[in-house]
């Protein structure tokens, strides 16, 4: 799931708010085109409260695409109904921020 909000700084940057809905004990990160695809840099913390794993990002405006990695297994965003074709023949999800 993404949520987008504007950011109060004056960088023109955005607020967006990453969360994947799963068990807790999992390992759960996002990569995107923001993060090189890397998904070790931006790891997603478990929250009891919401039963989902989430991260907070900064984006300037701009198409942006990410997959979530759940145990070493790269997952769409099923929440996020906008996506595109990649080079390995699967769907990456996207993001257009402002």
């Amino acid at each position: 799931m993404v949520k987008l909000s504007l950011s109060e700084d004056n960088q023109n940057l955005h607020t967006v708010e990453l969360s994947y809905q799963a068990a807790p004990g999992k390992s759960v990160g996002v990569a995107g085109s923001f993060n090189d695809w890397d998904p070790e840099l931006l790891p997603m913390a478990y929250s009891p409260e919401t039963s989902a794993y989430g991260c907070t990002i900064h984006l300037a405006p701009g198409t942006y695409e990410y997959k979530f990695v759940v145990d070493g297994e790269w997952v769409l965003d099923e929440s996020n109904p906008n996506f595109a074709a990649n080079d390995f023949g699967t769907l990456n999800s996207v993001i257009n921020v402002g």
